[in-house]
């Protein structure tokens, strides 16, 4: 008869198993079997290698094997935040949520997680993926439990008005880029329990965002500015019916370069009613008419007035700049009218490469004279009688 005796020894999901493997005669003795003849009859040998299947957790979650759990909690939040269904309309992100959800559930759990990391999510499923000769299975494990109730858990129990509703974005660049910005957690337990306010768990849809015109002349857009822009809004009361009127002020910061029409948002900064969560604050950009100057673009457009004797017989005209220089530029050649010359980099800064710039093009425009003597009209025929 043979017996095999199996010891499995599996540390991570993407190492292979080995099995040690005796092998007994009928006449055999464990107890009195010699160490050689132990070493002769006991061997190493590869088995069938175990991976786990299904989803890979730490995949959905963006996240390496060998995180720890507050990398994956940091990882989980931006995730649900992202594919919250009240904040995703995408057909797809009610089960991305639960996914993410899952995941989350698992990979915080010690003893679910070091079953997943040997046996993959079906060890989960069956109890532990492996039943081992002698030792039995472990129960099952429930592997997806409610999604809500974990990200409510994940936000130390905050109401999802709360996280997704919060006021206290300032407008900063930097704050654009992180996904936690917009929210607040400060409100812990959700909205208070007035019997006339809003009841936990009752959406409140977004105002329409109101917009603004912003005015900027072309030296603050060539040099980049803030503007202080105070606005006076409405804001619900603690006892989510009443309403008060409050001013603010936001400050819009003006990149270099920036063109008429770009929009600058202040999420959550506008009026708010109790059916209505507050409407975010826009700014468009608009250029102010300037006395000497027109844009194109990145390009600036000066208009140089010449005289007919100077379009005919050539001149150099001194054109300023927006940083307060002169620039001469001379003409040799006869000068037509709506003829252009262009100063190359001496334009707007390029949005997306303020180091750059555009071109200050200069028009010409000739003046002519209302009226000639008879002498200077026959000195005119006689010199151009050939053009």
């Amino acid at each position: 008869m043979v017996l095999i005796w199996t010891q499995f020894g599996v540390k991570n999901k993407n190492v292979n198993v080995k099995c040690k493997v005796r092998v007994m005669h009928r006449d055999d003795s464990s107890s009195s079997s010699s160490s050689g003849e132990s070493s002769r009859s006991e061997q190493e040998v590869p088995c069938l290698s175990i991976k786990p299947v299904g989803k890979d957790f730490y995949k959905v979650l963006g996240v390496s094997s060998d995180s720890n759990e507050d990398e994956i909690k940091k990882a989980y939040r931006k995730m649900a935040l992202k594919f919250h269904p009240d904040k995703n309309s995408d057909a797809d992100a009610e089960e991305k949520f639960k996914e993410i959800a899952e995941a989350y559930e698992i990979l915080t759990d010690p003893k679910k997680r070091s079953i997943y990391d040997q046996y993959g999510e079906e060890g989960l499923r069956s109890g532990s993926g492996v039943t081992m000769a002698g030792h039995g299975s472990t129960p099952r494990t429930n592997v997806r439990g409610d999604a809500h109730t974990t990200f409510s858990s994940s936000f130390h129990g905050s109401d999802h008005f709360d996280i997704f509703f919060g006021s206290d974005f300032d407008g900063k660049e930097e704050d654009l880029f992180n996904p936690f910005s917009r929210f607040t957690f400060s409100h812990v337990g959700g909205f208070p329990a007035h019997d006339g306010g809003l009841r936990r768990g009752r959406r409140r849809l977004q105002r329409v965002a109101v917009m603004h015109d912003l005015l900027v002349t072309l030296e603050e857009v060539f040099h980049g500015c803030t503007k202080h822009m105070k606005i006076t809004r409405s804001r619900l009361n603690p006892d989510g019916r009443s309403l008060r009127s409050e001013d603010k002020v936001l400050n819009v910061v003006v990149k270099k370069g920036w063109r008429a029409g770009t929009k600058i948002t202040f999420p959550r900064e506008g009026d708010e009613t109790p059916n209505n969560t507050p409407a975010d604050v826009t700014f468009v950009l608009k250029d102010k008419k300037h006395p000497q100057y027109k844009r194109d673009g990145s390009n600036i457009v000066y208009t140089a007035k010449i005289t007919l004797k100077e379009a005919l017989c050539g001149c150099t005209v001194n054109v300023p700049t927006l940083d307060n220089r002169m620039m001469p530029l001379p003409c040799s050649d006869v000068i037509k009218p709506g003829a252009v010359r262009r100063l190359r980099g001496e334009g707007l800064p390029l949005p997306k490469s303020p180091s750059q710039r555009g071109d200050l093009v200069v028009e010409f425009q000739v003046l002519f004279p209302d009226r000639i003597p008879p002498q200077s009209r026959e000195i005119i025929k006689h010199s151009l009688a050939k053009c």
